[in-house]
């Protein structure tokens, strides 16, 4: 990718951009990084981990397959999961500041396939002012600039009562393939059944505290995703 540049209405007045997925686009990829602001909808298709990243910290990701390059939800141009994470839904847009650092603005990678396409959707109306897929947009980036936001104190909050717990996942689809995860974390059930009365408090006024239960009930998501594997072969 080039580098993005802001997004103007004068310059890019009669900009289009396609609505596309596909593996030319990004998405055959086996996680996708989650934000907390899309949990509840993630964890209705997804399992939920966590990985720690040498630069960003901890950061949870979608497990969308098992096999370098696979995602299990996606058939061919089309997303069959009720979601699909933020990070790709965005396309080719992107959260940017201003110079002067005031406020978060959108950027665009002009580069990008999907942009000038001639199926694409205008971005901004003929008479000035936003279209709707632009608006969309908006509310998705405005989703992950929370989401980004929100992570680092509720993962903190989790790390500080332990719930965050490595975990080597091993996986039998049958009796030649067995897969294991490792360098991943999961928040554990176990330790989030064992808090006392005062942590589930502290988690509660935080408001983290549903997210917790969301979190490690997305692990049921695991003999789904290995029933997909074993569709797909």
């Amino acid at each position: 990718m080039t580098r993005p540049v802001a997004l103007d209405n004068v310059a890019h007045a009669d900009l289009r951009v396609a609505l596309r997925h596909g593996a030319a686009y990004g998405d055959a990829v086996n996680q996708a990084l989650l934000f907390p602001t899309e949990f509840a909808e993630a964890q209705r298709d997804f399992p939920i981990l966590f990985r720690r990243d040498p630069a960003e910290g901890l950061q949870a990701i979608a497990l969308l397959g098992l096999d370098r390059d696979e995602n299990l939800f996606l058939d061919g141009d089309r997303w069959t999961s009720r979601h699909v994470p933020l990070s790709l839904q965005r396309g080719p847009f992107l959260i940017g500041l201003n110079p002067d650092g005031s406020a978060p603005v959108i950027q665009i990678d002009l580069d990008d396939p999907r942009v000038d396409a001639a199926d694409g959707e205008p971005l901004f109306l003929p008479h000035g002012g936003q279209g709707r897929y632009l608006d969309h947009v908006g509310k998705i980036l405005a989703a992950i600039h929370v989401g980004m936001s929100d992570a680092p104190p509720m993962y903190a909050a989790f790390d500080a009562l332990g719930l965050i717990q490595p975990m080597a996942l091993e996986l039998l689809l049958d009796d030649e393939r067995r897969y294991v995860i490792r360098d991943h974390e999961v928040l554990s059930a176990e330790k989030l059944a064992a808090l006392g009365p005062d942590a589930l408090d502290q988690l509660n006024r935080a408001g983290h505290l549903g997210t917790a239960f969301l979190l490690a009930a997305s692990l049921g998501n695991m003999a789904r995703l290995i029933e997909r594997k074993n569709r797909a072969g």
